[in-house]
Protein backbone atom coordinates (compact mmCIF):
# COMPACT_ATOMS: atom_id res chain seq x y z
CA UNK A 1 0.00 0.00 0.00
CA UNK A 2 2.77 2.03 0.50
CA UNK A 3 4.62 1.74 -2.31
CA UNK A 4 1.64 2.31 -4.40
CA UNK A 5 1.01 5.52 -2.69
CA UNK A 6 4.74 6.98 -3.49
CA UNK A 7 4.07 5.62 -7.41
CA UNK A 8 0.73 7.57 -6.66
CA UNK A 9 2.87 10.80 -5.88
CA UNK A 10 5.59 10.79 -8.47
CA UNK A 11 2.44 10.33 -11.24
CA UNK A 12 1.21 13.24 -10.46
CA UNK A 13 4.52 15.21 -10.42
CA UNK A 14 5.02 14.16 -13.69
CA UNK A 15 1.69 15.24 -15.01
CA UNK A 16 1.97 18.57 -13.67
CA UNK A 17 5.44 19.06 -15.14
CA UNK A 18 4.49 18.29 -18.93
CA UNK A 19 2.72 20.69 -20.09
CA UNK A 20 1.52 18.61 -23.07
CA UNK A 21 -0.49 16.17 -20.68
CA UNK A 22 -2.85 17.98 -18.66
CA UNK A 23 -6.02 17.44 -16.46
CA UNK A 24 -5.14 13.56 -16.66
CA UNK A 25 -5.50 12.91 -12.83
CA UNK A 26 -8.49 13.42 -10.41
CA UNK A 27 -7.88 14.44 -6.96
CA UNK A 28 -9.84 14.75 -3.79
CA UNK A 29 -10.29 18.21 -2.68
CA UNK A 30 -8.70 19.40 0.16
CA UNK A 31 -9.75 21.83 2.88
CA UNK A 32 -6.33 22.39 3.62
CA UNK A 33 -3.18 23.81 2.08
CA UNK A 34 -2.75 22.02 -1.24
CA UNK A 35 -2.41 21.50 -5.02
CA UNK A 36 -4.37 20.49 -7.78
CA UNK A 37 -4.60 18.69 -10.99
CA UNK A 38 -7.63 17.34 -12.61
CA UNK A 39 -10.99 16.49 -11.08
CA UNK A 40 -12.17 18.82 -8.23
CA UNK A 41 -15.13 19.29 -6.13
CA UNK A 42 -16.03 20.04 -2.55
CA UNK A 43 -14.66 23.12 -0.53
CA UNK A 44 -11.55 24.98 -1.08
CA UNK A 45 -11.90 26.03 2.99
CA UNK A 46 -11.22 29.94 3.98
CA UNK A 47 -7.35 30.97 3.77
CA UNK A 48 -5.90 28.17 2.27
CA UNK A 49 -3.74 28.18 -0.49
CA UNK A 50 -4.16 25.53 -3.32
CA UNK A 51 -1.28 25.70 -6.10
CA UNK A 52 -2.86 24.52 -9.48
CA UNK A 53 0.12 22.66 -11.23
CA UNK A 54 -2.02 21.72 -14.16
CA UNK A 55 -5.85 22.31 -15.77
CA UNK A 56 -8.65 21.40 -13.28
CA UNK A 57 -12.03 20.33 -14.05
CA UNK A 58 -14.96 20.49 -11.99
CA UNK A 59 -17.26 17.76 -13.22
CA UNK A 60 -20.41 17.85 -14.87
CA UNK A 61 -23.59 17.42 -12.10
CA UNK A 62 -21.03 18.53 -9.15
CA UNK A 63 -19.92 21.90 -7.77
CA UNK A 64 -16.59 23.60 -6.04
CA UNK A 65 -16.65 25.90 -3.29
CA UNK A 66 -14.11 28.40 -2.69
CA UNK A 67 -14.04 30.58 0.69
CA UNK A 68 -12.74 33.46 1.70
CA UNK A 69 -9.28 34.26 1.70
CA UNK A 70 -8.15 31.48 -0.66
CA UNK A 71 -5.42 31.83 -2.26
CA UNK A 72 -5.29 29.80 -6.21
CA UNK A 73 -1.66 30.33 -7.11
CA UNK A 74 -1.44 29.07 -11.13
CA UNK A 75 1.88 27.66 -12.43
CA UNK A 76 3.02 29.83 -14.99
CA UNK A 77 4.48 26.80 -16.84
CA UNK A 78 1.88 24.26 -17.11
CA UNK A 79 -0.55 27.94 -17.77
CA UNK A 80 -3.45 25.98 -16.35
CA UNK A 81 -7.25 26.56 -17.17
CA UNK A 82 -10.29 25.98 -14.98
CA UNK A 83 -12.84 24.32 -16.64
CA UNK A 84 -16.25 24.31 -15.29
CA UNK A 85 -18.48 21.43 -16.49
CA UNK A 86 -20.39 21.30 -13.39
CA UNK A 87 -20.95 24.72 -10.86
CA UNK A 88 -18.37 27.40 -9.27
CA UNK A 89 -19.15 29.12 -6.50
CA UNK A 90 -16.41 31.71 -5.44
CA UNK A 91 -17.80 33.37 -2.37
CA UNK A 92 -14.83 36.17 -1.24
CA UNK A 93 -15.44 38.91 1.24
CA UNK A 94 -14.30 42.61 0.94
CA UNK A 95 -12.14 42.04 3.38
CA UNK A 96 -10.76 38.71 2.35
CA UNK A 97 -10.82 37.94 -1.65
CA UNK A 98 -10.33 34.98 -4.00
CA UNK A 99 -7.02 35.49 -5.68
CA UNK A 100 -6.40 33.42 -8.75
CA UNK A 101 -3.10 34.74 -9.39
CA UNK A 102 0.60 33.87 -9.92
CA UNK A 103 3.59 34.33 -7.45
CA UNK A 104 4.91 37.69 -6.80
CA UNK A 105 8.08 37.22 -9.06
CA UNK A 106 6.36 36.73 -11.94
CA UNK A 107 4.60 40.36 -11.55
CA UNK A 108 7.17 42.02 -13.73
CA UNK A 109 6.83 44.39 -16.08
CA UNK A 110 7.78 41.79 -18.98
CA UNK A 111 4.46 39.67 -17.81
CA UNK A 112 2.49 42.69 -17.46
CA UNK A 113 -0.67 41.72 -19.41
CA UNK A 114 -0.22 38.38 -18.37
CA UNK A 115 -0.37 34.79 -20.30
CA UNK A 116 0.69 33.11 -17.19
CA UNK A 117 -2.14 30.79 -17.05
CA UNK A 118 -5.77 30.41 -19.03
CA UNK A 119 -9.03 31.39 -17.21
CA UNK A 120 -12.04 30.24 -15.76
CA UNK A 121 -14.14 28.74 -18.87
CA UNK A 122 -17.56 27.18 -17.92
CA UNK A 123 -19.62 24.94 -20.84
CA UNK A 124 -22.59 25.54 -21.68
CA UNK A 125 -22.96 22.42 -18.80
CA UNK A 126 -22.28 24.67 -16.32
CA UNK A 127 -25.44 25.84 -14.76
CA UNK A 128 -24.67 28.43 -12.04
CA UNK A 129 -21.49 30.67 -11.25
CA UNK A 130 -20.34 33.08 -9.17
CA UNK A 131 -17.98 35.11 -8.69
CA UNK A 132 -17.89 37.58 -5.79
CA UNK A 133 -15.16 39.24 -4.47
CA UNK A 134 -12.90 37.80 -6.48
CA UNK A 135 -9.46 38.71 -7.90
CA UNK A 136 -8.69 37.21 -11.30
CA UNK A 137 -5.19 38.49 -12.74
CA UNK A 138 -2.28 37.90 -15.12
CA UNK A 139 -4.20 35.09 -17.09
CA UNK A 140 -5.30 35.19 -20.39
CA UNK A 141 -2.53 31.86 -22.21
CA UNK A 142 -2.75 31.06 -25.53
CA UNK A 143 -4.59 27.57 -26.56
CA UNK A 144 -2.55 24.91 -28.35
CA UNK A 145 -3.93 21.78 -29.38
CA UNK A 146 -3.21 20.30 -26.27
CA UNK A 147 -5.16 22.35 -24.45
CA UNK A 148 -8.26 20.55 -22.16
CA UNK A 149 -10.07 23.60 -23.55
CA UNK A 150 -9.69 23.05 -27.19
CA UNK A 151 -9.75 19.06 -26.72
CA UNK A 152 -13.08 19.44 -25.27
CA UNK A 153 -14.45 22.25 -28.07
CA UNK A 154 -15.23 24.66 -25.37
CA UNK A 155 -14.78 28.88 -26.16
CA UNK A 156 -13.59 29.58 -29.71
CA UNK A 157 -12.51 25.83 -30.23
CA UNK A 158 -8.96 25.75 -31.53
CA UNK A 159 -5.89 26.58 -31.43
CA UNK A 160 -3.83 30.10 -31.32
CA UNK A 161 -6.74 31.95 -29.17
CA UNK A 162 -5.66 34.09 -26.07
CA UNK A 163 -8.78 32.75 -23.47
CA UNK A 164 -10.42 35.21 -21.73
CA UNK A 165 -10.67 35.62 -17.66
CA UNK A 166 -14.13 34.15 -17.82
CA UNK A 167 -16.36 32.68 -20.87
CA UNK A 168 -19.83 31.31 -19.90
CA UNK A 169 -22.00 30.01 -22.58
CA UNK A 170 -25.28 28.37 -20.92
CA UNK A 171 -28.05 30.20 -21.87
CA UNK A 172 -30.28 28.42 -18.98
CA UNK A 173 -27.48 29.34 -16.46
CA UNK A 174 -26.94 32.03 -13.98
CA UNK A 175 -23.79 34.13 -13.77
CA UNK A 176 -22.77 36.56 -11.40
CA UNK A 177 -19.67 38.38 -10.96
CA UNK A 178 -20.01 41.16 -8.10
CA UNK A 179 -17.47 43.34 -6.35
CA UNK A 180 -14.14 41.24 -8.37
CA UNK A 181 -11.22 43.09 -10.53
CA UNK A 182 -9.73 41.46 -13.68
CA UNK A 183 -6.70 43.03 -14.66
CA UNK A 184 -3.42 42.10 -16.51
CA UNK A 185 -4.97 39.34 -19.46
CA UNK A 186 -3.69 39.68 -22.80
CA UNK A 187 -7.15 40.05 -24.68
CA UNK A 188 -10.98 39.98 -23.50
CA UNK A 189 -11.69 39.79 -19.26
CA UNK A 190 -15.02 38.23 -20.20
CA UNK A 191 -16.99 36.69 -22.81
CA UNK A 192 -20.21 35.77 -22.57
CA UNK A 193 -22.85 33.43 -24.40
CA UNK A 194 -25.86 33.09 -22.94
CA UNK A 195 -27.69 32.85 -19.42
CA UNK A 196 -29.55 35.10 -16.89
CA UNK A 197 -26.36 37.71 -15.73
CA UNK A 198 -25.39 40.12 -13.05
CA UNK A 199 -22.64 41.78 -13.34
CA UNK A 200 -22.10 44.56 -10.51
CA UNK A 201 -19.23 46.84 -9.04
CA UNK A 202 -16.60 45.25 -10.49
CA UNK A 203 -13.51 46.88 -11.90
CA UNK A 204 -11.42 46.29 -14.47
CA UNK A 205 -7.91 48.09 -15.64
CA UNK A 206 -4.82 46.87 -17.14
CA UNK A 207 -6.03 44.63 -19.95
CA UNK A 208 -5.97 44.17 -23.40
CA UNK A 209 -2.12 44.36 -25.46
CA UNK A 210 -3.74 44.73 -29.41
CA UNK A 211 -7.31 43.55 -28.99
CA UNK A 212 -9.76 42.93 -26.03
CA UNK A 213 -13.02 43.81 -24.02
CA UNK A 214 -13.61 44.17 -20.38
CA UNK A 215 -17.34 42.80 -21.22
CA UNK A 216 -18.65 41.11 -24.11
CA UNK A 217 -21.76 40.09 -24.30
CA UNK A 218 -23.31 37.71 -27.38
CA UNK A 219 -27.49 36.68 -27.84
CA UNK A 220 -28.97 34.01 -25.27
CA UNK A 221 -27.87 36.75 -22.81
CA UNK A 222 -30.18 38.88 -20.31
CA UNK A 223 -28.18 41.00 -17.92
CA UNK A 224 -27.94 43.98 -15.90
CA UNK A 225 -24.68 45.52 -16.21
CA UNK A 226 -23.76 47.92 -13.06
CA UNK A 227 -21.41 50.13 -10.86
CA UNK A 228 -18.69 48.61 -12.99
CA UNK A 229 -15.21 50.68 -13.52
CA UNK A 230 -13.84 49.95 -16.20
CA UNK A 231 -9.88 51.70 -16.74
CA UNK A 232 -7.91 51.80 -20.01
CA UNK A 233 -9.20 48.99 -21.67
CA UNK A 234 -7.96 48.04 -25.28
CA UNK A 235 -10.78 48.10 -27.09
CA UNK A 236 -14.14 48.62 -25.63
CA UNK A 237 -15.89 48.49 -21.88
CA UNK A 238 -18.24 46.67 -23.33
CA UNK A 239 -19.33 45.18 -26.56
CA UNK A 240 -22.97 44.14 -26.86
CA UNK A 241 -24.02 42.17 -29.59
CA UNK A 242 -26.57 39.37 -30.10
CA UNK A 243 -24.48 37.88 -32.76
CA UNK A 244 -24.75 33.39 -32.26
CA UNK A 245 -28.33 32.73 -32.96
CA UNK A 246 -29.06 32.19 -29.64
CA UNK A 247 -32.65 32.21 -28.16
CA UNK A 248 -33.14 34.54 -26.02
CA UNK A 249 -32.19 37.93 -27.89
CA UNK A 250 -28.96 39.63 -26.18
CA UNK A 251 -31.24 42.27 -23.81
CA UNK A 252 -28.48 44.05 -21.75
CA UNK A 253 -29.48 46.96 -19.41
CA UNK A 254 -26.19 48.88 -18.64
CA UNK A 255 -26.41 51.46 -16.06
CA UNK A 256 -24.17 53.81 -13.72
CA UNK A 257 -21.03 52.65 -14.65
CA UNK A 258 -17.81 54.34 -14.96
CA UNK A 259 -15.37 54.26 -17.83
CA UNK A 260 -12.17 56.00 -18.55
CA UNK A 261 -9.32 56.23 -21.19
CA UNK A 262 -10.70 53.21 -22.87
CA UNK A 263 -10.73 52.48 -26.96
CA UNK A 264 -7.76 54.51 -27.40
CA UNK A 265 -4.86 51.29 -27.57
CA UNK A 266 -6.83 50.04 -30.40
CA UNK A 267 -7.52 52.83 -32.43
CA UNK A 268 -10.19 51.37 -35.40
CA UNK A 269 -13.74 51.86 -35.86
CA UNK A 270 -14.59 49.37 -32.99
CA UNK A 271 -12.32 50.64 -30.44
CA UNK A 272 -14.31 53.00 -28.03
CA UNK A 273 -16.66 52.43 -25.05
CA UNK A 274 -19.75 50.68 -25.81
CA UNK A 275 -20.22 49.22 -28.98
CA UNK A 276 -23.50 48.22 -30.50
CA UNK A 277 -24.61 45.60 -32.93
CA UNK A 278 -26.19 42.50 -34.44
CA UNK A 279 -29.49 43.81 -33.18
CA UNK A 280 -29.01 43.41 -29.57
CA UNK A 281 -31.32 45.10 -27.45
CA UNK A 282 -29.72 47.80 -25.27
CA UNK A 283 -30.55 49.98 -22.45
CA UNK A 284 -28.15 52.14 -21.94
CA UNK A 285 -28.30 55.12 -18.82
CA UNK A 286 -26.50 57.15 -16.56
CA UNK A 287 -23.02 55.97 -17.46
CA UNK A 288 -19.78 58.27 -17.06
CA UNK A 289 -17.25 58.55 -20.18
CA UNK A 290 -14.35 60.63 -18.71
CA UNK A 291 -11.63 60.76 -21.66
CA UNK A 292 -12.48 57.96 -23.53
CA UNK A 293 -12.86 57.55 -27.02
CA UNK A 294 -16.05 57.63 -28.35
CA UNK A 295 -19.13 56.85 -26.59
CA UNK A 296 -22.09 54.72 -27.09
CA UNK A 297 -21.30 53.61 -30.77
CA UNK A 298 -23.10 51.38 -33.60
CA UNK A 299 -21.92 49.48 -36.11
CA UNK A 300 -23.82 50.77 -39.37
CA UNK A 301 -23.67 48.24 -41.49
CA UNK A 302 -25.35 45.53 -38.29
CA UNK A 303 -26.95 47.93 -36.30
CA UNK A 304 -28.43 47.26 -32.74
CA UNK A 305 -32.18 46.50 -32.34
CA UNK A 306 -34.64 49.32 -33.15
CA UNK A 307 -36.08 49.22 -29.65
CA UNK A 308 -32.77 49.89 -27.75
CA UNK A 309 -32.52 53.23 -25.67
CA UNK A 310 -29.99 55.26 -24.15
CA UNK A 311 -30.42 58.53 -21.50
CA UNK A 312 -28.52 60.74 -19.16
CA UNK A 313 -25.55 59.71 -20.18
CA UNK A 314 -22.12 62.09 -19.21
CA UNK A 315 -19.26 62.65 -21.31
CA UNK A 316 -16.16 64.73 -20.44
CA UNK A 317 -12.94 65.07 -22.61
CA UNK A 318 -10.17 66.96 -20.87
CA UNK A 319 -9.12 67.77 -24.92
CA UNK A 320 -10.76 69.14 -27.65
CA UNK A 321 -9.62 66.08 -29.72
CA UNK A 322 -11.46 64.29 -27.32
CA UNK A 323 -14.85 66.07 -27.24
CA UNK A 324 -14.69 66.17 -31.07
CA UNK A 325 -14.99 62.63 -31.30
CA UNK A 326 -17.96 61.92 -29.13
CA UNK A 327 -20.50 64.34 -31.16
CA UNK A 328 -23.51 63.01 -32.67
CA UNK A 329 -23.39 62.72 -36.10
CA UNK A 330 -19.64 61.88 -36.43
CA UNK A 331 -18.34 57.90 -36.15
CA UNK A 332 -21.72 56.63 -35.76
CA UNK A 333 -21.99 57.61 -32.50
CA UNK A 334 -25.49 57.05 -30.93
CA UNK A 335 -27.29 60.27 -29.37
CA UNK A 336 -29.27 59.40 -26.04
CA UNK A 337 -32.80 61.59 -24.15
CA UNK A 338 -31.03 63.95 -21.62
CA UNK A 339 -27.38 63.32 -22.12
CA UNK A 340 -24.68 65.78 -21.00
CA UNK A 341 -22.48 66.27 -23.87
CA UNK A 342 -20.13 69.31 -24.07
CA UNK A 343 -18.21 70.66 -27.76
CA UNK A 344 -15.90 72.41 -25.76
CA UNK A 345 -12.70 70.92 -24.21
CA UNK A 346 -13.11 70.62 -20.02
CA UNK A 347 -16.69 71.33 -20.17
CA UNK A 348 -18.75 68.78 -17.60
CA UNK A 349 -16.03 67.88 -15.21
CA UNK A 350 -17.26 65.16 -13.55
CA UNK A 351 -15.20 66.44 -10.43
CA UNK A 352 -13.99 63.10 -9.44
CA UNK A 353 -11.96 62.74 -5.92
CA UNK A 354 -8.82 61.99 -6.54
CA UNK A 355 -8.22 61.67 -10.27
CA UNK A 356 -5.83 63.68 -12.44
CA UNK A 357 -8.10 64.33 -15.77
CA UNK A 358 -4.88 65.21 -17.53
CA UNK A 359 -3.85 61.83 -17.79
CA UNK A 360 -2.59 60.60 -20.96
CA UNK A 361 -5.47 58.95 -22.71
CA UNK A 362 -3.04 55.78 -23.93
CA UNK A 363 -1.89 55.21 -19.72
CA UNK A 364 -3.19 51.99 -18.54
CA UNK A 365 -1.58 51.50 -15.36
CA UNK A 366 -4.08 52.29 -12.61
CA UNK A 367 -3.06 53.62 -9.30
CA UNK A 368 -5.09 52.00 -6.22
CA UNK A 369 -5.00 55.52 -4.52
CA UNK A 370 -7.27 57.15 -7.53
CA UNK A 371 -10.95 57.85 -5.81
CA UNK A 372 -13.73 57.83 -8.71
CA UNK A 373 -16.36 59.07 -6.35
CA UNK A 374 -17.84 62.25 -7.20
CA UNK A 375 -17.29 65.54 -5.18
CA UNK A 376 -20.08 67.18 -2.99
CA UNK A 377 -20.36 70.08 -5.61
CA UNK A 378 -20.32 67.54 -8.82
CA UNK A 379 -23.09 68.74 -11.25
CA UNK A 380 -23.35 64.79 -12.15
CA UNK A 381 -24.97 64.18 -8.71
CA UNK A 382 -28.08 64.82 -9.89
CA UNK A 383 -28.07 64.05 -13.59
CA UNK A 384 -29.28 60.47 -13.57
CA UNK A 385 -32.54 58.90 -14.10
CA UNK A 386 -34.16 55.59 -12.25
CA UNK A 387 -37.17 55.59 -14.42
CA UNK A 388 -36.21 51.79 -15.93
CA UNK A 389 -35.91 48.54 -14.08
CA UNK A 390 -33.23 45.97 -14.52
CA UNK A 391 -34.12 42.51 -15.39
CA UNK A 392 -33.71 40.96 -11.79
CA UNK A 393 -34.27 43.66 -8.77
CA UNK A 394 -36.61 40.57 -7.71
CA UNK A 395 -33.32 38.28 -7.76
CA UNK A 396 -31.99 35.39 -9.01
CA UNK A 397 -32.06 32.31 -6.65
CA UNK A 398 -29.30 29.67 -7.05
CA UNK A 399 -29.03 26.31 -6.28
CA UNK A 400 -27.57 26.19 -2.86
CA UNK A 401 -29.73 28.96 -1.31
CA UNK A 402 -27.79 31.81 -2.09
CA UNK A 403 -29.74 34.79 -3.96
CA UNK A 404 -27.99 37.84 -5.88
CA UNK A 405 -30.47 41.01 -6.00
CA UNK A 406 -29.37 43.44 -9.47
CA UNK A 407 -28.76 46.93 -7.83
CA UNK A 408 -30.86 49.57 -7.81
CA UNK A 409 -30.36 52.55 -10.66
CA UNK A 410 -28.93 55.83 -8.81
CA UNK A 411 -30.28 59.13 -10.15
CA UNK A 412 -26.33 60.43 -10.07
CA UNK A 413 -24.54 59.75 -12.90
CA UNK A 414 -21.36 57.04 -12.96
CA UNK A 415 -20.32 54.16 -10.59
CA UNK A 416 -20.11 55.82 -7.30
CA UNK A 417 -21.56 59.26 -6.95
CA UNK A 418 -20.50 61.13 -3.24
CA UNK A 419 -18.42 60.05 -0.63
CA UNK A 420 -19.49 59.96 2.65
Amino acid sequence: MKNNFIILLISLAMVGMTACEKANSDVDTSDANGSAIGEVTGIWSKGTVQRITGDIIIPEGKSLTIEEGVTVLMDPDNKPEIVVLGNLYVLGTTESPVKFTVEDSYKTKENEFGKLWGGILAAPSCKELVLDNAYLEYGGAVTSDASTSVKMRLYKQKAGEALPALWFSNVEGKLIVQNSTISHFYEDCTYIEGGKIIFANNRFFSNGVTGGEAMNFKSGCLADVAYNLVYSVNTNALKLSNSGDRTPQAHIIVYNNTMLNTGWRRPTAKGGSIWLEASVKAEIYNNLFANTRFGVKRDAKNPEDSRSVSSNNWYYGYDQLTVDQFQVGKNDIVGGTNDVRGKTAGDNNPKFTAYPLETAVSNYVFDLAWDFHLQGNSPALKAGTSAFKPHFMDGLLLSNGLSYISPKPATYVGAFGAKF
